[in-house]
């Protein structure tokens, strides 16, 4: 012990490790953060859900030094599949926040492709959303009390057959989709139902809404073809009730007004017919 007593040695041994710091460990170090890599950059913003397209990313060039492990580098990895969470320009794309599928949760909203909306309505109570037991995929008929305050509940003719694509709890999950239940979580009732509708339908539901005044009705839940059928004789009614009118006249702009939903179609039909013509369609698909 008497040797590390000697402030010389003790020196010596002091400038012997600073050499082999700065003329060995520092290369070696400064080495490792200066290599460079190449990775997947976010260059215009992505949405949770959205999937990832090659103008939203870019490859650059980095430095390899405390890089997270499950960083994206090559664009392939990353284009084509969907972003798990929000992306912000700047980002790294990391393999644990990006999937092959849209999330479960609101995936049916990326099949919409401009022919029909997805609009939510409000169960104002238990019993109006069909104490809670509608399912995706049901085939609902939307009863409207006292309509345009006229006395009468009726279900007007182009809300006969809607079809639901999604439940919603008050948290904003979905519920009783089978997305989140866990055997220890108390099941959630809903607080809007959305539905897949035709513009001309998003009207009278919006109308329907503000007046909070709306049950619904569960027609049919089963196999998908025959759902489709329903929702074929649903079509069949708008396109009666809002086909162009041949004698209509030419609005300012030269485009041909096209026939208002009253009482009555075309060529002396009443509502009833045409509603009944489409259910015996229906019918005689084989569908009960």
């Amino acid at each position: 012990m008497q040797i590390f007593k000697n402030r010389i040695v003790i020196g010596v041994a002091c400038i012997i490790l600073s050499l082999v710091i700065c003329f060995a460990v520092t290369p070696l170090f400064n080495q490792s953060i200066s290599e460079k890599t190449q990775i997947v950059r976010v260059v215009r913003e992505i949405k949770k859900g959205e999937e990832i397209t090659a103008a939203q990313v870019k490859v650059v060039e980095v430095g390899g030094y405390n890089l997270p492990e499950d960083v994206v580098r090559n664009p392939e990895t990353a284009i084509g599949r969907y972003a798990s969470a929000d992306f912000v320009p700047g980002d790294y794309i990391i393999a644990s926040k990006i999937a092959d599928e849209p999330a479960a949760e609101n995936a049916y909203l990326y099949s919409l492709n401009g022919e029909k909306q997805a609009m939510s309505v409000t169960v104002k109570s238990f019993a109006s959303g069909l104490s809670g037991k509608l399912q995706s995929g049901d085939i609902v008929s939307v009863i409207a009390p006292d309509y345009k305050k006229q006395g009468a509940t009726v279900i007007p003719p182009e809300l006969q057959y809607v079809e639901v694509i999604a439940v919603t709890a008050n948290s904003g999950y979905d519920a009783n989709t089978g997305e989140r239940e866990d055997g220890d979580s108390e099941k959630e009732l809903p607080t809007t139902v959305t539905l897949l509708v035709a513009p001309e339908q998003s009207r009278i539901l919006a109308e329907l809404e503000a007046e909070g005044k709306l049950h619904l009705s569960l027609v049919y839940r089963g196999d998908a073809g025959n759902a489709a059928r329903f929702i074929a004789a649903q079509e069949a009614v708008l396109e009666e009730l809002y086909a162009p009118e041949e004698d209509g006249e030419e609005s300012a702009d030269g485009t041909q007004e096209t026939g208002e939903r009253g009482d009555s179609p075309e060529n002396g039909q009443t509502m009833e017919d045409v509603i009944q013509q489409a259910e015996e369609a229906l019918s005689g698909s084989g569908v009960e």
